[in-house]
């Protein structure tokens, strides 16, 4: 199972981006998949996920401005990420479990190598 996270980037305060987690070796309507992300000195935070049913869940930091979403033709995790702040300057990383969406990184066996979002005042 390999997983490859991409699409960060340097935007300006409020700004958006969009982030992807493709999959190979594992289908995402059969997983469930969560973002994560890591600031420099600071351990790895939940920031979304989305199980097999399609539900999803937030860190309560990005409920109303970050939405995950999933499309099952692509194999494909989306992280659509508005009102960017600078604190949320981060390494983001996607991560996959057969069934659970954990708010621990711990757990999961499966991690995309993590792509960089940093966000300027």
């Amino acid at each position: 199972v390999q997983l490859q996270a991409f699409g960060g980037g340097l935007v300006q305060a409020g700004g958006s981006l969009r982030l992807s987690c493709a999959a190979s070796g594992l289908t995402f309507n059969n997983a469930a998949v969560a973002w994560f992300r890591q600031a420099p000195g600071k351990e790895r935070l939940f920031v979304a996920g989305i199980l097999r049913s399609g539900i999803t869940s937030y860190a309560d930091s990005v409920k109303g401005r970050f939405t995950i979403s999933r499309d099952n033709a692509k194999n494909t995790v989306y992280l659509q990420m508005n009102s960017l702040k600078p604190e949320d300057t981060a390494v983001y990383y996607c991560a996959a479990d057969p069934a659970y969406v954990f708010v621990n990184y711990r757990p999961y066996d499966y991690w995309g190598q993590g792509t960089l979002v940093t966000v300027s005042s």
